[in-house]
């Protein structure tokens, strides 16, 4: 590829014959601009088709066709859009400096920076590189590439119409490839490219790309539902569309609406989605056909939508107002279900022309030409609101694949609106939950979040929302994330802030954890840990900070003693702990040494302060709470106890039991939230004994296996914020059970 400094120009000679295979092609697709766009700069629109196609001329698809056929159709594709000239340009150059010797250098100088902006925004990198002596896989490129196609199209929004106008044409023509490459190509078309057109608006794009990636992904499945469309043909004759067609005109005519009226067969995609998602057979079907009566004005669609239902039957709960309540997208339209004729169910789409231009064009009508102007579409939106959202996680400092997997999350789910308590919309995929909502509000507000009010009612903050519902989240300063609580969003927002939030707290409980370690080990070689020790260590072991010097000590990535010989090198650090080695007692994890037994009544467990205690009647040592009441007892016999802690090797599979008291209100479903809320966070209820019932509460004494007092803390406050919950404490005792292996007693 030829640099900036030694640009490629090209010879008049090799231009003409280049240009000459594909004069009918330039023709028919200057005719189709100038039928929009009189105003077009023909001569810049024939410079680029000219350098398109000598850049190409020796090229051709895995097709056997000359290359240059692809740029053609892409442009094509956006005239049909009724795009300006530049992104038409852009759609005949997007290859050359990716595939030929041209440089962005040689587009700039011949077409401007606008156009080599577009040029380089459709450009991806280079499928597997080297960055940071480090070979990317093919997955990484993928995400990498698309971060670098979001932020372009944060600044100019026609490098994504060029993209999706590419794709499209690359997959019409797909089956040239080896069925590897094009069960990638389609797989990346159907989770990427085409919920992102749906997302730009640009419905029958979407519908399109999805369509023509079911062709490769499931082809069996496609078949299956085109031989059932044959079979219906068969059985109910081929006049259903028409005849419908006919009477909704005549309908609204005698109206005095006047109205076009176009009905359609649904894709095979859209169908086969609808019988997996509703798990019914396909005569059951309402989407099988779909009519759109387009109409001139707002007033004249809901007098339209009254006249259907004056005629035909309204199916029951399938109206829904898109006018009043625009989709994400702006998409606007009135749809609902009707009884037709000869008893069947179809789709009825009510809206304007100009709705119809955006719901079918999407973003695109942004830039679409009428006439030689710019086409102004009241209803049509960029994509800046969804691109905020997205962007602020590229600011977020999210890795490519983290991204490229919070942007699929993003546009692969319908959505639902639901309220704030001032009235706020927040748009949530289907499936969303409350924390999903408080995360959707403000990632301070998710982290803290402890349960919800949806309507009015108390509600755990992992229950699903529905469109129109009020949520009110319920906080508490004092929680934090865990690692439960992904699997309880759908959200990309949310995952990344949990994940983000969880890795917070793992830096500073290993900085906590390390800076014991380091504080112990310097007190057992005879020295005070100063900042003045640890600035030395810091250049001998080349870290940045004294806080990293605690997390990697915490991380078991560098030990206490290597640490205490870089602070001072002149110092054997190993023989020095040795010397002075107190019989203190690690506990690690959940392997219980045969001489260590946990105290069955103040059942400790892991992160709790502990103290071990000789025990001559039954060998060993028992392990107590600090605040174990069995301690007063002995506490003049200081020296029968051992300094006691939990080391860092904690099994995370191993269970713990201990016991705690609540007091609820006697309610129907009382009990029965407080037990799905301690397994909503991961623990499990060994027994439950309900121990004083009242007329307006009963307590009840439960048994619980919990990983660590962390986790243990969480329940007791996601318990104690329901709302019929009074009170709960945990309290001494557990009642002895067969030991399994993961237990404490």
């Amino acid at each position: 590829m030829a640099g900036a400094a030694d640009q490629a120009v090209p010879n008049d000679n090799a231009t003409l014959d280049a240009s000459r295979a594909f004069v009918d092609e330039y023709e028919a697709l200057q005719a189709r601009i100038l039928q929009y766009n009189p105003e077009s700069d023909t001569t810049l629109v024939r410079a680029a088709f000219d350098l398109g196609a000598l850049a190409h001329a020796t090229q051709n698809r895995k097709s056997g066709e000359p290359y240059f056929t692809h740029p053609i159709a892409v442009a094509n594709l956006l005239a049909d859009l009724h795009l300006d000239d530049a992104s038409i340009i852009t759609a005949l150059l997007h290859d050359v400096v990716e595939d030929t010797k041209y440089s962005l250098g040689d587009i700039e100088n011949r077409f401007g920076h606008e156009i080599a902006y577009l040029v380089a925004g459709v450009t991806k990198l280079s499928e597997i590189e080297e960055r940071d002596g480090v070979v990317n896989t093919r997955e990484q490129a993928q995400a990498e590439n698309f971060r670098k196609l979001i932020l372009a199209v944060a600044r100019d929004a026609r490098v994504l119409l060029v993209k999706l106008a590419d794709r499209t044409h690359n997959m019409r023509t797909i089956s040239g490839l080896t069925q590897e490459k094009q069960d990638r190509i389609a797989t990346e078309t159907m989770e990427v490219y085409a919920p992102l057109a749906g997302r730009m608006g640009m419905q029958e794009m979407r519908e399109e790309l999805e369509d023509l990636a079911i062709r490769v992904l499931a082809p069996g499945a496609r078949m299956s539902v085109l031989r059932r469309f044959v079979s219906l043909k068969r059985k109910h004759g081929d006049m259903v569309i028409p005849d419908v067609e006919r009477d909704l005109e005549t309908l609204l005519a005698d109206m005095g609406v006047v109205a076009r009226v176009d009905g359609r067969q649904k894709r095979p995609y859209s169908i086969w989605r609808k019988l997996q998602e509703d798990k019914v057979g396909f005569e059951s079907l309402s989407d099988i056909v779909a009519f759109r009566i387009i109409v001139a004005s707002q007033d004249e669609c809901y007098r339209a939508l009254g006249a259907v239902h004056r005629e035909w039957q309204a199916v029951p709960g399938r109206f829904k107002d898109y006018i009043s309540n625009p989709k994400g997208n702006g998409y606007r339209s009135l749809h609902t279900t009707v009884i037709g004729p000869s008893g069947w169910r179809v789709e009825v789409q009510i809206r304007t022309i100009n709705m119809h231009e955006a719901s079918e064009q999407g973003v695109a009508a942004h830039w679409s030409y009428r006439d030689g102007q710019r086409a102004e579409n009241p209803y049509s939106v960029g994509p800046t609101l969804w691109l905020k959202d997205v962007l602020q996680r590229l600011e977020e400092g999210a890795p490519p694949r983290e991204f490229l997997e919070h942007v699929k999350l993003e546009l692969y789910h319908d959505q639902v609106f639901c309220f704030s308590p001032k009235g706020d919309v927040k748009r949530l995929p289907r499936g969303a939950t409350a924390l999903d909502f408080a995360y959707a509000v403000h990632t301070n507000l998710g982290n803290t979040c402890v349960g919800a009010r949806i309507d009015g009612h108390q509600a755990p903050f992992w229950k699903e929302l529905r469109n129109g519902q009020n949520i009110e989240i319920l906080r508490s300063e004092g929680q934090t994330p865990s690692a439960e609580w992904e699997d309880m969003v759908i959200t990309g927002r949310a995952k990344s802030a949990i994940r983000r939030a969880l890795r917070d707290i793992e830096k500073t409980e290993r900085a906590r954890f390390g800076r014991q370690l380091l504080d112990r080990a310097f007190t057992r070689a005879g020295y005070e840990m100063s900042d003045d020790d640890l600035g030395r260590a810091l250049v001998m072991l080349d870290l940045a900070t004294i806080d990293d010097l605690y997390v990697a000590v915490g991380a078991s990535e560098i030990d206490s003693a290597a640490v205490l010989e870089a602070a001072d090198p002149n110092r054997d650090a190993s023989e020095e702990i040795a010397k002075r080695e107190e019989p203190s007692v690690f506990l690690r994890g959940a392997q219980r040494s045969p001489v260590h037994h946990f105290c069955p009544h103040c059942t400790p467990i892991p992160f709790e302060r502990i103290i071990g205690i000789v025990d001559r009647e039954q060998g060993g040592v028992m392990v107590h709470r600090i605040d174990c009441n069995v301690l007063a007892e002995i506490e003049d016999d200081a020296g029968e106890w051992l300094d006691m802690f939990w080391g860092d090797g904690a099994d995370a599979v191993a269970r713990y039991r201990t016991r705690i008291a609540v007091i609820l209100a006697n309610e129907p479903g009382a009990l029965g939230s407080m037990c799905t809320g301690i397994g909503a966070l991961g623990a499990n209820i060994d027994n439950l004994r309900i121990v004083d019932r009242k007329p307006s509460y009963y307590s009840v004494i439960v048994d619980i296996e919990v990983r660590d007092f962390r986790h243990l803390h969480r329940i007791l406050k996601a318990l104690t914020n329901q709302q019929r919950v009074d009170s709960v404490d945990r309290i001494s005792g557990v009642d002895p059970q067969p030991d399994t292996g993961h237990s404490n007693e």
